[in-house]
């Protein structure tokens, strides 16, 4: 097996950046199709579409209908078909842009990716992850490109609800708790070979500009102001963890996260929230990571207000029975759980999960954090 890395062709990131968006745009296509939600549209539209007027492109608008749906996409990659449309810029959050990502591949044309909040890594990969329409995860695929260009406006990112940029880094987070376990048994990362060395340096990067400046950027974040904190933490939120996690490869963190959408409680919850989560359950399955390192990265994760017991996610008083639905999903066959040096079955999930949730109680407690009711 090669040892393979991937990455999008251009990433730019500044504060009030869609200002310069069409200039950018034009270097990748002549006839954008801007894929966006109403309110999305609403808060962007006009800075970005005066922005691509200007550099003379051509644009067709086109609502985004909510899910990453194989129904959306093909109706998404139809419009790109019938317009001539040489692009997709999807605008907005994961969904926006995974839908934007498949369309593109399916009508054979570039893509160009505009993140309005920093809550997941989505931007920066080839991956769209499938939901149906009821929101439940039903699986994840590449298209085998990275998107051709990727915008950043650390200002739009900075008066976005803090509660996306906090989930951000609960995704980011996973990449080097997840990418050590994927190194450890020389593994396939999610770009088809293995791990280089400059992925796992940027996972790690990622790790540890979280620890450094996480705290610091959220506070600025609640102010709608970019600080150096800020700036830094959407690009590890965005790029570094993007990078990461595709070209190390995933393992139980997500394995979790993406099974909690099919609890009914759960629903509402961002997927960054639901991986924090995960991270814990992942750790505590693990035999090898220092308690001290482990109780660090809980104690992070209380602090900006990430999920840490099952009352965070809305599962207080879940049974074992009804947990097993994660677990059988985690130890079944084609598993991201299976990228550990050991055997992980329903039941060694289920006692992760549980594990972590006593865990998350123990940590609040002794700082003083009540637990939800």
């Amino acid at each position: 097996m090669n040892f393979v890395f991937i990455a999008p062709r251009r990433y730019v990131q500044g504060r009030n950046l869609l200002r310069e968006a069409g200039g950018y745009i034009a270097k990748v296509g002549r006839k954008p199709l801007a894929l966006w939600d109403a309110r999305v549209r609403q808060i962007v539209g006009e800075r970005l579409l005066a922005s691509i007027k200007e550099a003379k492109l051509d644009v067709v608008d086109v609502e985004f209908k909510g899910e990453s749906t194989r129904p959306e996409v093909a109706r998404v990659a139809q419009i790109a078909r019938d317009s001539g449309s040489d692009m997709i810029v999807g605008v907005g959050g994961g969904k926006t842009l995974d839908t934007a990502k498949a369309a593109a591949a399916a009508a054979g044309i570039k893509m160009v990716s505009v993140p309005t909040v920093a809550s997941t890594d989505s931007p920066t990969s080839s991956f769209t992850v499938w939901y149906d329409e009821q929101g439940n995860c039903t699986g994840f695929e590449s298209w085998g490109v990275n998107p051709d260009l990727v915008l950043v406006d650390s200002q739009v990112i900075a008066d976005a609800p803090v509660r996306a940029f906090v989930a951000g880094m609960g995704d980011a987070l996973s990449t080097w708790v997840e990418a050590r376990v994927v190194q450890q048994t020389r593994g396939q990362n999610l770009a088809g070979g293995i791990t280089t060395m400059a992925a796992m340096a940027i996972a790690r990067l990622g790790y540890d500009t979280l620890m450094e400046h996480g705290l610091q950027a959220m506070r600025a974040v609640e102010k709608h102001v970019v600080t150096p904190a800020v700036e830094k933490v959407i690009e590890a939120n965005t790029l570094l963890s993007g990078l990461g996690f595709e070209s190390c490869g995933v393992a139980t963190a997500h394995m979790i996260a993406n099974g909690l959408p099919s609890f009914p409680e759960c629903r509402g919850l961002m997927h960054g929230e639901e991986v924090a989560f995960g991270v814990i359950s992942q750790l505590c399955l693990e035999d090898d990571t220092p308690t001290a390192e482990i109780h660090k990265i809980v104690d992070f994760e209380i602090a900006i207000g990430l999920p840490v017991t099952f009352a965070d996610i809305r599962l207080e008083g879940i049974s074992r029975e009804r947990l097993r639905k994660i677990g059988d999903i985690c130890a079944g066959p084609g598993s991201l759980c299976h990228a550990h040096p050991f055997k992980v079955t329903s039941e060694s999930i289920i006692d992760a999960m549980i594990a972590a949730d006593a865990l998350g109680r123990e940590r609040k407690k002794l700082l003083g954090i009540p637990c939800q009711p």
